[in-house]
């Protein structure tokens, strides 16, 4: 009988890294080393940051792959390994610490992974937001990645920039309103990118699974936080011990604290639509399930909140959701988007003419 399939959330790296050899799944086109499709996620990132092996990214992601991020597309292999390097090159010491990775079969050879990780790092060179500050930073990011025969063949990729720029003490909308007036000096407008292309590239809705399933009560959270807002949905999903984490590297404890954070995000975005785009869902331990999902949100910059005086802007938000659902509610949810992308969106705004 084969070992189980790797799951990351719950398995030593060691193991992970030196599973006993031998398929535990089907994976067609992939190479023999790996063991199973979390065992190709975590064995390659490990290759490519920590063992250095930054080459190798052309043998594992396709050279047209589209990586898709708030604050702006990427394309190919090759750029994957320039941005690799200057990541490198700004944070050496860079680790890339897997927490999960929540995964599903696409059918056709194809598998889908939501990789959850946690990097700590020393800020020693220049990065995209400013000179090096010698700080040391703890980041999670979130890698949404389809793959096939051996190889990345689309990204969706959301980083928490907000909670790194306040670490290394900058001012996040400072460094926005930086990098809205290179955007403007190179003519390019993030608002009219995101506004261009109306959704393509993030991916179609996908249906909820069935009525009582993680999949659905981690969908109804989402639904309860963004369109529903009230106090009573929220308190219907979330479990009063909910561990949630959010933007900005905020720990929350309950749903009343959650709700308060929200609050001036709702105040800023009074109007939303909320697009589902992806879900995955895994067994964690006993009857609990680990729920991944990819969503998105648009809506106008209409009111007074976070982001100040409001600007009328059209603004995306690409996030992605891991959820832990215990006895029908959220127990645990890590939430990631870009917020300084968000605060890029609307500083154009108020540079435009």
């Amino acid at each position: 009988m084969s070992d189980p399939i790797t799951h990351v959330a719950t398995t030593d790296i060691t193991d992970m890294l030196s599973p006993t050899p031998g398929r535990r799944m089907d994976l067609p086109g992939f190479s023999e080393e790996f063991v199973d499709f979390p065992h190709f996620i975590i064995r390659i990132t490990e290759r490519i940051w920590h063992d250095k092996e930054v080459e190798r990214c052309h043998d594992w992601y396709a050279e047209d792959c589209p990586i898709h991020t708030l604050a702006g597309d990427i394309t190919g292999a090759a750029t994957v390994v320039q941005n690799t390097y200057a990541t490198l090159d700004a944070f050496p010491d860079r680790r890339l610490d897997a927490d999960n990775v929540i995964w599903s079969d696409e059918g056709d050879g194809a598998f889908y992974s939501s990789h959850l990780i946690t990097s700590k790092m020393t800020n020693q060179g220049g990065s995209e937001f400013g000179p090096a500050t010698g700080k040391t930073v703890r980041v999670q990011t979130i890698a949404d990645c389809l793959c096939k025969e051996n190889k990345v063949i689309r990204e969706w990729l959301v980083r928490d920039n907000l909670g790194l720029v306040q670490q290394l003490g900058l001012d996040p909308d400072q460094v926005a309103k930086d990098q809205a007036r290179a955007d403007q000096q190179a003519d390019f407008s993030l608002i009219e990118f995101h506004t261009g292309r109306n959704g393509a590239g993030m991916g179609a809705p996908e249906a909820v699974a069935a009525h009582g399933s993680a999949s659905e009560i981690a969908t109804l959270a989402l639904q309860a936080i963004h369109l529903d807002r009230t106090d009573t949905a929220i308190n219907g999903v979330y479990d009063f011990r909910a561990d949630v984490h959010m933007p900005g590297s905020t720990s929350l404890y309950g749903p009343d604290q959650l709700i308060e954070w929200m609050q001036p995000l709702w105040s800023a975005l009074p109007d939303v639509q909320l697009n589902i785009e992806h879900i995955a869902e895994i067994p964690y331990l006993g009857e609990a399930r680990d729920v991944a999902i990819r969503w998105s949100l648009r809506g106008g910059h209409s009111g007074d909140g976070r982001y100040g005086a409001p600007t009328q802007a059209p603004i995306l938000i690409m996030a992605v959701s891991q959820f832990r659902i215990m006895n029908g509610r959220v127990r645990e949810e890590v939430t990631i988007w870009d917020d300084l992308a968000v605060r890029r969106q609307i500083e154009t705004a108020r540079l435009a003419p």
